[in-house]
């Protein structure tokens, strides 16, 4: 298989593990240089346990943010995180919850306040998929339960975080390249990532007069728990071969972009999206 570019495998469940990927996903490369770029920001962050947003849980604490996690039932994965955060050098607390309950966003936000007293960062990284083979083939559940998920608790969190975030603050909001160029089998994905673009630039002016930045990061085909608990073993061992690089992308790639938009290095930049995919031109 001349475009092969991991080992088949699949995991029955979503949102899949982290642990029984192989190989295993980089999410924190020795290479990263840290300069103290998010020092004493607390940053709240969902989907946190795996793939993206553990490694960008990771690069936040590298760069001196106090980090929370927020997960959906990953506890073993979650756990892992959080040991890393803290080899990093960051403090940590995790809150396993349906993002997509508002209740739950709610208590979220006052356990954060309650550690740390404020919110300065939130990445609002959690997400689902479900390929089908055409519109005929896709419920209406499952179309709700990734809006839910995936917007909805977009929603949600940012509702209950945003009163307790002051001029300065940076909302991070993970979209992808399905939202410019669409996929044919991931209808519901796909949808929602538009709706998150859109979400982001109309939240960002809404905002840029109470000085807090919403941007994005869309990421391409990158190596997370989320591709083997979705795709066939066929087809994760082609992940990411149609990309000009030829290969998947590791989340230590995509977590810098994060790291920049969350940081000072940024202060002029809001309503934009990142784009970590590869090489795929978007002009979006």
């Amino acid at each position: 298989m001349s475009e092969q570019t991991l080992p088949p495998q699949h995991q029955d469940k979503q949102p899949g593990r982290e642990g029984a990927m192989h190989p295993l996903p980089e999410y924190f490369s020795e290479r990263y240089k840290a300069a103290g770029k998010l020092a004493g920001k607390v940053a709240l962050i969902t989907g946190g346990d795996s793939g993206i947003g553990r490694a960008v849980a990771v690069h936040f604490a590298a760069e001196g943010a106090q980090v929370a996690l927020v997960y959906l039932d990953e506890e073993d994965d979650a756990r892992e995180t959080a040991e890393a955060v803290a080899r990093q050098g960051g403090q940590v607390i995790t809150r396993a919850g349906d993002v997509a309950d508002g209740e739950f966003c709610r208590q979220v936000v006052a356990d954060v306040l309650d550690t740390w007293g404020r919110v300065d960062v939130l990445v609002n990284n959690a997400g689902e998929q479900h390929p089908c083979e055409g519109l005929e083939a896709l419920e209406e559940a499952t179309w709700e339960r990734t809006f839910r998920t995936n917007i909805l608790g977009m929603f949600q969190l940012t509702k209950a975080a945003l009163p307790h975030m002051g001029q300065g603050a940076s909302i991070i909001n993970t979209t992808s390249i399905t939202a410019y160029k669409g996929n044919p089998s991931l209808l519901d994905y796909s949808s929602t990532k538009g709706a998150i673009t859109a979400f982001t630039r109309s939240l960002a002016l809404n905002l840029a007069s109470r000085g807090i930045r919403v941007n994005g990061v869309a990421p391409g085909p990158i190596w997370t728990p989320l591709i083997p608990s979705t795709f066939t073993a066929e087809q994760v061992a082609r992940f990411g071969a149609d990309t000009p690089m030829g290969r998947p992308g590791q989340p230590a790639e995509v977590a810098p972009a994060y790291v920049y938009l969350a940081s000072e290095d940024a202060s002029y930049v809001s309503g934009q999206v990142l784009h970590v995919n590869g090489g795929t031109v978007v002009n979006g």
